[in-house]
């Protein structure tokens, strides 16, 4: 299914450019002998059936991730911005036995509770020229309902939730969005987004394997290099968060000819303000096109197209994909009523991994997965996003429950209870902002209690403000009223 794309595309032309980074490049016909190399590599050194890779995105990272599937194995993307406990609790979870990453992660890689390989020492180079001589081997059996990536989130417990997207998943996901933005093997596309996250993996390198398109990877944002890329490698298609489009506005040296080939710029993963659309319109010459997804839809749900983009929507829902608003009680709501938004079709996830509560809380049995998110949906389908009905903070792109910073603060000694929510910011779409409460003798100070979260948690994850408090607004049952919270700011 997934690998029959690869080897389709490089049957087609396999001297055509397929994937590249600053340091290498790879055509179609070296891109499936670095596979099948992975694969092999993968047959001898594992019989688990969950394989983890924790890479940035690079050709390594594309190579690997084929060659997990062609050795019939569950591929298990890691977040390499994690910390060392976060990331371990992952490598748990997921029951992972063997690794594959680059030395740069060497910190997390050796605080992890499993087997780890580096790609730099393995004989990749020897092996790919033996594979010129070697038989391609067959594409494993798969069924449509197998788990061929295994993608973590954070629960709003604080745990990680690993999201099962089958085959089927994947591939209608791949399929119908290809379809509703009537993209092309000619397009060219540049990567930014972690191939760690269910949105770069698909749109970055499912997608243009799939069209035999080439893909350019940047590991690392960086402002100008990315308008250089797009001038250099005459790129067409591109998706970032929001606050990447901010980052390119405040690059002084850059005009509307650096971005002249752009057809594609999709932005996704948190709310991206009218001000930011209507400056880089005005700047580049680009329109951005918003769409929406999630993991648990592998993941793109809804999308805007150059020649019907409705801004301030989310696009209509891709083909063979069903959106409606709903409230409380699971009725259908009319056009432009605010609800809870569910969606429905093939590119919904099996489940959670090993989380049957959890899974049964967001999959009702007539195939509905309720995402949390609320919203309207207009006459034509044009979805607009409201807000959210669970309490998840969008951070530059990433999800931060707030019940993962609460655990955090509270194994400090000096508090007693805390809350955390977000707070709108101009860079990178919302930030944390924490309350707490102290226990009684105790002392400390936001500098502490900052520093104590950033042993704790990840990079983003950390507040931008503790704000230490003598109690917290409640309701009748003592419960923490976080829209007051809000209101303090």
């Amino acid at each position: 299914m997934i690998i029959d794309t690869l080897l389709a595309s490089a049957e087609r032309d396999g001297t055509l450019p397929a994937v590249a980074d600053p340091t290498r490049s790879l055509d179609y016909a070296n891109l499936v002998r670095f596979a099948d190399v992975m694969r092999r590599q993968v047959e001898k050194s594992t019989r688990a059936p969950h394989v983890g890779l924790l890479m940035p995105s690079t050709c390594a990272f594309a190579g690997t991730f084929y060659g997990i599937l062609w050795a019939g194995r569950t591929a298990v993307p890691l977040n390499f911005l994690l910390q060392p406990a976060e990331l371990a609790a992952v490598v748990t979870d997921a029951e992972l036995d063997l690794v594959y990453t680059i030395k740069h992660f060497r910190e997390l890689a050796e605080a992890m509770p499993c087997r780890t390989v580096y790609v730099e020492d393995l004989p990749l180079k020897r092996e790919m020229v033996l594979q010129r001589i070697r038989k391609t081997p067959s594409v494993p059996k798969v069924s449509d309902d197998d788990t061929a990536v295994l993608l973590y989130t954070s629960g709003t417990s604080g745990k990680p939730k690993g999201v099962c997207q089958t085959y089927k998943n994947l591939r209608s996901d791949i399929d119908a969005a290809i379809e509703m933005a009537e993209l092309k093997g000619e397009h060219r596309f540049l990567g930014l987004l972690p191939l760690s996250h269910s949105f770069g993996l698909t749109t970055m390198l499912l997608v243009p394997i799939r069209l035999g398109a080439s893909v350019y990877y940047i590991p690392r944002f960086q402002p100008m290099a990315v308008l250089d890329a797009i001038h250099k490698h005459r790129i067409s298609v591109t998706m970032m968060i929001a606050s990447m489009y901010a980052a390119l506005l405040r690059c002084k040296k850059s005009d509307k000819d650096d971005l002249k080939s752009l057809e594609y710029a999709v932005a996704g993963g948190e709310a991206l303000p009218d001000s930011a659309f209507k400056q880089f319109r005005d700047r580049f010459g680009v329109e951005i096109l918003q769409g929406y997804g999630m993991s648990e839809a592998a993941p793109v749900v809804s999308l805007n197209v150059p020649w019907s983009n409705r801004v301030g929507t989310v696009g209509q829902a891709i083909p063979g994909v069903r959106v409606r608003a709903f409230d409380d009680f699971g009725s259908e709501l009319p056009p432009g009523e605010v609800g809870e938004l569910w969606i429905k079709g093939p590119i919904i996830m099996k489940g959670y991994y090993k989380k049957p509560e959890e899974t049964k809380a967001v999959l009702t049995p007539e195939g509905w997965y309720k995402s949390g998110d609320m919203g309207t949906l207009d006459a034509e389908g044009y979805i607009t996003i409201t807000g959210r009905k669970k309490e998840m903070i969008i951070v530059g792109g990433e999800n931060v429950y707030p019940r993962e910073i609460e655990n955090a603060l509270e194994e400090h000694p000096a508090v007693h209870e805390a809350a955390a929510i977000g707070q709108a910011d101009s860079s990178r779409g919302e930030v944390v902002v924490a309350f707490v409460t102290l226990s009684e003798g105790q002392e400390t100070t936001e500098i502490e209690l900052r520093d104590f979260c950033r042993d704790r948690v990840a990079g983003y994850k950390v507040p931008r403000r503790v704000i230490i408090a003598e109690d917290f607004p409640r309701g009748p049952t003592g419960k923490i009223l976080k829209r007051k919270l809000s209101e303090l700011l």
